[in-house]
């Protein structure tokens, strides 16, 4: 009676068993599917994480403007003949050259007479034109380099040792921008009338500087009529640079800027050593400081 039940009681417990052990594969394959779905995940998660390509970018610096004017005129045949004759009467019309003078980038000549007139006394003139060029580079554009050296000459014509009754002046009509400094100096041999102007055409600087004297009793010249010669001189030799540079002199009937003239010189000024021949400075950006010639 017994028998069968236990038979019974066995096969379900071997059913159960068998169930139980088929259910496995399915949870392991469940499992499997979990594990790569996570991955799938992981991965979809690393790759948004990842950083994309890189862009480099390359600052850009701006082409400086090529400087106006690329050559100078001989600074010993920017004046005429007449003006010559008027700024120095009894002198050659051949001025001296710098010895220091490079083409295309400075050049300096001067001139001097004397005319004696015996116990009368004598009249003494004498002339110095210089020209510098400034090329673009990194420093900055020509014209601001000429600007800045522009302003340095007109500041060490206005501080010159032993000035008197020093007046400046803007020069209209002559490149873009100029000014004329007129001085005194007492001297052992007489009175001297100094007139200095310097202007910017371009990227090119003229400086000329002028001087008379009534030596041995001879009366001192009149300032003024010094002055009117001396800008005459500087609106020929600012044309020859201009007409140099195939710009037929237009560039001598400019007028001051006064934009320009705000700026501030990137240099302390070099002094001017009025009495004294000129000298040029360092090859690379230097030129002829103005002077007056000793007596």
């Amino acid at each position: 009676m017994h028998r069968p039940v236990q038979r019974a009681g066995r096969a379900q417990r071997l059913t159960r068993i068998l169930v139980s052990a088929a259910a496995v594969p399915v949870m392991l394959v469940a499992a499997g599917c979990s594990s790569d779905s996570g991955s799938g995940d992981d991965a979809q998660k690393n790759e948004s994480a990842a950083p994309g390509p890189t862009v480099s970018e390359s600052a850009s610096t701006p082409a400086v403007q090529p400087a106006a004017y690329t050559t100078l005129p001989k600074a010993c045949s920017v004046l005429s003949k007449k003006a010559l004759d008027e700024l120095i009467p009894k002198g050659s019309d051949k001025g001296k050259p710098g010895k220091l003078d490079e083409p295309k980038q400075r050049g300096n000549c001067n001139w001097s007479s004397l005319d004696n007139n015996g116990v009368k006394g004598s009249q003494f003139r004498w002339l110095n034109v210089a020209l510098l060029r400034f090329d673009s580079d990194a420093r900055g554009t020509g014209d601001e380099q000429a600007h800045d050296y522009f302003q340095k000459q007109v500041s060490a014509a206005q501080t010159v040792e032993g000035a008197l009754d020093s007046k400046s002046a803007p020069v209209a009509g002559t490149g873009d921008e100029a000014t004329a400094v007129r001085y005194g100096l007492k001297k052992k041999e007489g009175s001297f009338k100094q007139q200095t102007i310097v202007a910017r055409v371009e990227n090119v600087v003229v400086t000329v500087d002028y001087n008379g004297a009534g030596l041995a009793g001879e009366k001192t010249p009149d300032a003024a009529t010094l002055l009117k010669a001396a800008e005459k001189a500087t609106k020929e030799a600012v044309a020859a640079v201009a007409a140099a540079n195939g710009d037929g002199g237009a560039a001598s009937a400019g007028s001051p800027d006064p934009a320009a003239s705000s700026k501030a010189p990137s240099a302390s000024p070099s002094k001017s050593a009025s009495g004294g021949t000129s000298k040029t400075g360092s090859k690379s950006a230097s030129p002829s400081q103005s002077a007056a010639k000793k007596s």
